[in-house]
Parts: structure tokens; C-alpha cells; sequence
């Protein structure tokens, strides 16, 4: 009997239904959740349609991270909204200025072998642990709270074996960079990608956390390392060894997929404007001129990705026309940062440090002037996702960022003309337990109230689908548009992520200011989409404000995995063009004719008319009966309150 890799062992060790057959529907039992507070308020409002009374996994954690800028009271309403909803549903809280989710979660609550989903696409980050970690819509995070198992299609797993060890000058953010530059950013979808070989055992847990994470870029369902000693190790640090189990593929393991990378042939790779599939080396840009430079975010959340970036710039200063920002991840990294020096030598380069949080990932603050570069050790760099309408942003590594940073030219940091510094971390971290509030015990619980200002809107109700759809194109998007464009993050519109009413108005805005307008005019209509529809963030909002306005379908080449289940859990059909080719024949202003709704979805396949141009086209789905269910009845808060759903 062949062996089994680790990403089907984590999968069968939490199987609750289905059979592991690539391609087929199965359920999986979910330890613990993580939610943050861009899409955490969303997720707080379904646990109180469905009437649960506390949340029934092993650990859920509310984090605060994305939107600290209070420029007005509503941020403020939404950090007050959650903690109280976190003491009434019995999770963790971490409040503002407690660090990004991911490493946070990685740092206090990862644990090797358990299942976590979140409500942001990095989630994946956690399988640098060994654990079986996936990015999904809120929805599917609070009916794992009210004890259901996660539903999604049994990826196949791609077996990525790592050779070798990286050369000066390059780190962990080059390998996944290089994963991109060879793949693309449609790479991964329906698969996890497992990391296994020599090469492995060369990369710290932080490092993995930067693969991992990255993996939502490739649309992977997850990613997975094995938990080694370099695991131990990281543990052991955070005052965690206790929680350390040995995890691997067994040494016969096959995969589904294979692929192979020498680590010492790397070198610093680059993703260009306005794509992380954009990537091409260092040195072929090298000399453009950049005029910002930010350190951070989940995607090189470690101590050492900032003590690299400190130890270049030791004794010297950023270029006079570089904004250099530091967003340090989590207050136990700023602690240690700060009890190493190293927080003064960024000061000394004339960086700017802002609070431990997201930030300028998700465009809250640090947006870069029109038309000038930012480099960027962020995992994504989607058009507009800044802030800034016409950004130009390049996502590198901590190297390379610092090479900029000092030359105001982006900069092959092997040119720098010293020796690459050498950076001790110590062997125990700063653990910053403090700031973290523990469940309060049920009989507590129970009597809080939920804190709700008047920013605090409510669901709205969503109506089942009817068996026949006469609906206008109202909008007719490109490839690979992201969930940004779909309903854009940053400062203008996350405040109103509480108000779905107020928020829908942001719905397609950065494709076309005038749909929202059009959409509520229309009532009832449909969207046509390119290839890879709705990568990108996790954000159900982009599936549940268009909705609001009478989205009802979006006929696209193909999905992102994570937006195509967050139309369903809201009741709008996502079809593909049977002919790829048929996109070219559809319009907006087109009428189109969906009939026998109900007995066209179990077929799988079904034509669509055109009434406009009185043609025909074929489309088809890939939702299993449970999904058609879902969309039939409006949505999946409509179907558990339709009696399928007992507190």
C-alpha cells in the first residue's frame, strides 16, 4: 500500500462525510476559527440570526487588526460591537494594537495536527505549524462555531519538494515568489501544496509562514509543511513546547501533482503592478525609481524579516525621497525588536513605525502617491487595493525592500556592496500574553449584550431564488478581478463594513462608479466574469452587498474557490460558460433568460438565452445538491432558519 502524504493525513484525521476523491464534496470537523474584524462584525451578526448560544469548537479568537484608524466613531463602534459579541459567544479577543491574526494566532493558539479556518484568505499561513488551515467566507466560520463541519471540494495535493538552501540575499518570500513566477495566480486552485524534502529542515517556522501564507495568492485551498524540530523550535520560544506533535508524510508518500525547487538557485524575485503572478527578477527592473517602502504584514510577519530589514539599514539612512514605513505584526515582536536594538536602528534610517496591524495591506493608511512605485513585503498588490487609484505596487522581500529603501531605486540587494548581516534571534520571544482576553465562563456570558451603535446595520433578508430569471447584464468584468474591485477595502469604504446598506454602494465602483445606481434600478440582474472571478480576499461583503442590490448571477469562465462559496452561502448562482468562447457574445444591457431553475441545476448543464440578441449559450456549475439546496432557498442563514438549524 502506497503511503499517504501529511495533507491527506490532516484531511481523513478530521473527515466527518464524504468520500477523498479529488473533485468530490466532503465535510471536515473544524477545531478552531479565527476571525478579524474587517469581516469579523459580519460574522458576529450571523451568529445572532442563528441564534447560537456560544460557540462550540476547540478555540475561536476575534482579532482587531485591519481597520484601526479611527477617523471617526465607527471604528471605535466596531472594536466595542466585537469584544462584546466575543464575551457573549465565548472566544478570545485580541483588541486593537494585539497584532495581526495570523502570526498572533501562530505565536499563542497554533497547534500541530488541529483543523483552523478564518474569515481571511491568509488563514492558510497556520499550515507552516502542520496544521490543516483554510481561508473561508464569515458564514462558513460561524456555522463552524455553531459545531458544523467545513464543506469544500477534496483538492488534489501538489507535492512540492524543496532542495538545497537559500543563498545570501534571498529568503523565504522569493520561494514563494518563484512558486507565482512559474504558476500564476490560478496555480493552486483546488489543490493544497505540500512542502516536503531536505530543504525544507533549512527554513524556520516564520519562513513557512511566509510560503503559507502566500498560497491564497497561488488560489491554493491550503498549504502544508510538515511539524519537525524546526516546529519544536518555535514553540519552545513562544513557552509552547507542550503543544508540539511530530507530523510528516510518510517516506512512500505520492502526490497528486509534483513540482521541485533547488533552494541555492533563487535569487530576488519581484511581482510587478498590479498582479503577485507579476514576478520577474531583481535585476531586470532594477534603476526604477520607487518613492515608498513598507515593511510588514502577514505575508513576512516575522521577527526576522524586520530585524534583516534593521540590520541593513544599521549605520545608514533611507534614501531622502523614500517614505520607508515599518507596520510591525504583533506587540511581541515589537518588544523584542525594541529589546534588540533593532527598533532603534529603523528610527536612525529614518523609518516610520506605525501600530502592529494590517494597515496599509488593506489600504487603511500608508497609500502612495498617484503613479509612484511602493515596494511592498505584502502578500497582494491588486489595483486600487492601496488606496490609491492609480498605484503602483511591487511586492518583494524584506531584502529587498531594505536595498530600495536605501538607494531609492529598486535594487538587486546583492549589489549593495557589503557583506549580507547576520541576524540572532533570540531564543525565547517577548510572549505577550496580557492583552489577550480569555472566553468568559457561560453563566457570564450569557448575560452581556451586544454593544451596537447606530453604524451597527443588520442582515438583510434575502429571498429564495425564482425558477425562472429574466435579468439584464449590468456589468461585464475582465480576468482575474479580485474581490477588492468587486467591493474595495481601505478608508473610504471599510468603515461601513458594519451597514451592509451603506457599504453595497461601494459594490463594483473601482470597475464602474455607476453600477450601484444601475444594479438598484435593474433590480434583478446578472454579471458576467472573466477567468478566475473573485480571487483575492476572503470578504464575503463583495458576494453579500452586490446581492443587496439584486445581484441573482454571475455567469464567469471560472471561480476564485473562496468567492464562488460565498455567493452560494448568500443565494447567488455562479455559472460557467460551457464554451469559454461564448464570454465574447454577451454584453451588458444584453436580457437574459435563465428558466426551470430547480431542474436545470440538477442536470449540471443548461442553456441560457439571449433575448437581446436572440441567441443562445450553453453554461454549467460545479455545486453539489447540498449547494443547489443552499442557493434554492436564498441562502444558508435562510435555510437554517428555515428549520434546518437547532441552537
Amino acid at each position: 500500500m502506497t503511503g499517504l502524504n501529511l495533507a491527506r493525513k490532516l484531511i481523513e484525521a478530521h473527515l466527518v462525510d464524504g468520500e477523498m476523491s479529488p473533485g468530490s464534496e466532503i465535510a471536515v470537523r473544524v477545531d478552531q476559527t479565527l476571525t478579524q474584524d474587517a469581516t469579523g462584525t459580519l460574522v458576529m451578526l450571523e451568529l445572532e440570526a442563528l441564534g447560537l448560544s456560544r460557540v462550540r469548537t476547540e478555540v475561536s479568537v476575534q482579532y482587531v487588526d485591519h481597520n484601526l484608524l479611527q477617523a471617526d466613531e465607527r471604528n471605535m463602534a466596531d472594536h466595542l460591537f466585537l469584544r462584546s459579541a466575543a464575551q457573549r459567544f465565548g472566544l478570545w479577543f485580541s483588541p486593537p494594537g494585539g497584532g495581526v491574526s495570523h502570526p498572533v494566532h501562530m505565536q499563542r493558539f497554533g497547534v500541530p495536527g488541529k483543523s483552523l479556518i478564518g474569515s481571511d484568505s491568509h488563514t492558510c499561513a497556520a499550515g507552516s505549524l502542520g496544521m490543516l488551515a483554510i481561508g473561508v467566507g464569515g458564514l462558513e466560520v460561524a456555522l463552524a462555531m455553531a459545531g458544523e463541519p467545513l464543506y469544500l471540494t477534496m483538492p488534489r495535493i501538489w507535492g512540492v519538494r524543496l532542495t538545497g538552501e537559500l543563498p545570501d540575499w534571498v529568503s523565504a518570500k522569493d520561494v514563494v515568489l518563484e512558486m507565482l513566477r512559474r504558476h500564476g495566480v490560478k496555480g493552486g486552485v483546488h489543490r493544497v501544496i505540500e512542502y516536503h524534502g531536505p530543504g525544507v529542515a533549512t527554513l524556520s517556522a516564520m519562513d513557512r509562514h511566509v510560503i503559507a501564507n502566500m498560497g491564497a495568492e497561488l488560489g491554493a485551498t491550503a498549504t502544508v509543511f510538515p511539524s519537525d524540530d524546526r516546529v519544536r523550535e518555535f514553540l519552545r520560544a513562544e513557552g509552547r513546547e507542550d503543544d508540539f506533535v511530530e507530523l510528516a508524510a510518510d517516506p512512500d508518500a505520492e502526490y497528486d501533482l509534483t513540482d521541485e525547487i533547488d533552494l541555492s538557485t533563487l535569487e530576488p524575485l519581484i511581482a510587478k503592478p498590479s498582479s503577485p503572478g507579476s514576478v520577474v527578477p531583481v535585476a531586470d527592473v532594477a534603476g526604477t525609481e520607487v518613492h515608498q517602502v513598507v515593511v510588514g504584514s502577514s505575508a513576512n510577519p516575522g521577527l526576522r524579516d524586520f530585524a534583516v530589514v534593521a540590520a541593513i539599514l544599521h549605520g545608514r539612512h533611507a534614501d531622502a525621497q523614500v517614505s520607508l514605513d515599518v507596520n510591525p505584526t504583533s506587540r511581541e515582536i515589537l518588544a523584542d525588536l525594541t529589546k534588540s536594538g533593532a527598533t532603534l536602528d529603523l528610527i536612525r534610517a529614518g523609518a516610520r513605525l506605525h501600530q502592529t496591524g494590517c494597515l496599509g495591506c488593506i489600504g487603511m493608511g500608508q497609500a502612495p502617491a498617484k503613479g509612484r512605485n511602493s515596494l511592498r513585503t505584502f502578500p497582494r498588490n491588486f489595483p486600487g487595493r492601496s488606496g490609491t487609484d492609480d498605484d503602483q505596487v511591487w511586492l518583494c522581500s524584506p531584502e529587498t525592500a531594505a536595498a530600495a529603501a536605501l538607494t531609492g531605486r529598486i535594487t538587486d540587494p546583492r549589489t549593495l556592496g557589503f557583506a549580507y548581516p547576520a541576524v540572532e534571534l533570540p531564543e525565547s520571544s517577548s510572549v505577550d500574553v496580557v492583552v489577550l482576553e480569555h472566553p468568559l465562563p457561560p453563566g457570564l456570558a450569557k448575560e452581556v449584550e451586544l454593544v451596537k451603535a447606530e453604524s451597527i446595520g443588520s442582515l438583510p433578508e434575502l429571498d429564495p431564488l425564482p425558477d425562472r430569471l429574466d435579468i439584464p447584464v449590468v456589468l461585464k468584468t475582465g480576468d482575474n478581478v479580485s474581490t477588492d474591485e468587486i467591493l474595495q477595502a481601505g478608508a473610504a469604504a471599510l468603515p461601513f463594513r458594519s451597514d451592509i446598506v451603506k457599504l453595497a454602494e461601494f459594490s463594483f465602483t473601482r470597475l464602474d462608479p455607476t453600477y450601484p445606481e444601475r444594479a438598484r434600478e435593474a433590480g434583478d440582474h446578472v454579471v458576467i466574469g472573466g477567468e478566475n472571478y473573485g480571487q483575492g480576499s476572503s470578504r464575503e461583503h463583495a458576494a453579500l452587498a452586490p446581492r443587496s442590490l439584486g445581484l441573482r448571477a454571475v455567469i464567469a469562465k471560472s471561480f476564485a474557490r473562496i468567492h464562488a462559496s460565498n455567493l452560494v452561502n448568500f443565494g447567488v448562482l455562479p455559472l460557467e460558460f460551457a464554451d469559454p468562447a461564448d464570454y465574447d457574445g454577451v454584453e451588458p444591457g444584453d436580457e437574459l433568460q435563465l428558466e426551470d431553475l430547480s431542474r436545470h441545476l440538477a442536470d449540471g448543464e443548461f442553456t441560457v438565452s439571449n433575448l437581446t440578441k436572440n441567441t443562445t449559450f450553453g453554461v454549467r456549475h460545479r455545486l453539489s445538491p447540498r449547494q443547489i439546496a443552499t442557493i434554492l432557498a436564498g441562502g444558508r442563514i435562510a435555510e437554517h432558519l428555515g428549520g434546518k438549524h437547532g441552537n
